[in-house]
């Protein structure tokens, strides 16, 4: 039996010392030809874009189809129920996209006209406070007489520009072209893909997770089914929690403006709505293209627009959003901001709007295992006590 035992011993340890081996030998491959490795992956990427966007483009249709699934009408429908309900959740989505264009586009329409009318009375009122300003302080014009500007060299500057820029117009135009035609090809087979998946997302999953415990041990098959699982729900939480915000700080802006009879009410309105959909800072984008649009009409009420926008962002940002979005996580407000900021310096508004449920995966992950560990130890400390108190005795 020692014999046996010491046999057995021997085939682990050589088994975990080839699959130390391995590892070793796939790190030291990849640290070599890490560039080649990079590339490799680039373009695998690039090969599956459109799956990967029809992934994204299910994931974001799923959340309300789901919603329409649980509504008691469509919980008595049998044959038809997933393609009712995959048709409405497109209609729906389609159908604000629709709505926002009908309704924002005459507004946008008609703040392009006038416009055209209040930039030139914008700047002819800008010359003439400019030249009183001049005629008042002489100093500043005797200090711009003597700035001292090459002309000619400017001149050649710009015409090399613009040779330059003429060679390259035909094949820049050529290369927006196919992109558009790419981009566009990309989104229909990924719509398709899209439609796919969600009409048998639950044989999918099913097969997937056939997969997985026919190659992987029970123990890692059920870690990452809970982890995907956690991954999934908290994503369509912030997904969800996200719009809602978006259109409570739209609506916001739409009232207070009307209220106030500021100009452009509707148009900030939606503009901030959709701009918000990137945490926390993208409202700031709103805010320059709405104070832009008002500094047309009037600076004074660009100046009040400011304040406004202040006071309201203060709101959002302390109350509406860390319960609206940061409640549908489970993500305390402060990692909500350290989450918002890593991702937006690591991947720009993409990440910005990745890291808060993916902080929010490994928050509720590192929580329950540290709490396990606590629980663990506070049993291990009970036993030693009572050992303790058992050999007292004796």
């Amino acid at each position: 039996m020692e014999g046996v035992n010491l046999v057995e011993l021997n085939r682990d340890n050589l088994k975990k010392i080839r699959g130390l081996i391995v590892f070793t030998v796939a790190v030291v491959v990849f640290g070599v030809n890490y560039q080649k490795v990079l590339a490799f992956m680039g373009q695998c990427i690039a090969m599956f874009s459109p799956f990967l966007l029809g992934g994204a483009i299910a994931f974001i249709l799923n959340v309300p189809m789901r919603a329409i699934e649980n509504t008691k009408p469509m919980r008595t429908m049998k044959k038809y129920r997933r393609p009712v309900c995959l048709l409405l959740a497109i209609a729906l989505v389609a159908g604000v996209l629709a709505l926002v264009v009908f309704v924002v586009g005459p507004e946008l329409l008609g703040t392009i006209v006038g416009l055209q009318n209040s930039i030139p009375l914008f700047f002819e009122k800008f010359l003439n406070q400019a030249v009183e300003l001049f005629a008042r302080y002489p100093g500043i014009v005797t200090y711009i007489q003597q700035i001292q500007i090459n002309w000619e060299q400017v001149g050649k500057d710009i015409m090399g520009f613009l040779t330059n820029g003429a060679g390259t117009m035909v094949t820049s135009t050529l290369n927006a072209a196919i992109s558009i035609v790419s981009g566009l090809a990309n989104f229909c087979i990924g719509f398709v893909f899209a439609i796919y998946v969600l009409l048998q997302k639950e044989t999918l999953v099913r097969q997937a997770g056939k997969v997985m415990r026919a190659y992987m041990p029970e123990k890692i098959y059920k870690t990452i089914f809970k982890v995907a699982s956690l991954t999934e729900r908290t994503f369509s939480n912030f997904l969800a929690g996200q719009c809602v915000e978006a259109v409570i700080l739209g609506a916001m802006f739409f009232v207070t403006l009307t209220v106030m009879r500021l100009p452009y009410g509707l148009l900030i309105g939606v503009l901030i709505a959709f701009t918000a959909l990137i945490p926390i800072f993208g409202a700031f984008v709103g805010c320059i293209v709405g104070a832009f649009l008002i500094l047309m009409v009037s600076p004074v009420k660009a100046l009040v627009f400011l304040v406004v926008f202040q006071i309201l962002q203060q709101i959002e940002g302390n109350l509406i959003y860390p319960h609206v979005v940061g409640g549908s996580v489970g993500l305390p407000s402060i990692w909500v901001l350290v989450a918002v900021t890593v991702g937006g310096s690591a991947m720009g508004v993409l990440g910005m709007l990745v890291f808060i449920p993916l902080c929010s995966v490994v928050y509720t992950l590192l929580k329950e295992a540290v709490n396990a560990r606590l629980e663990r130890k506070k049993t291990v400390g009970k036993n030693q006590k009572q050992e303790d108190m058992r050999r007292k005795k004796q």
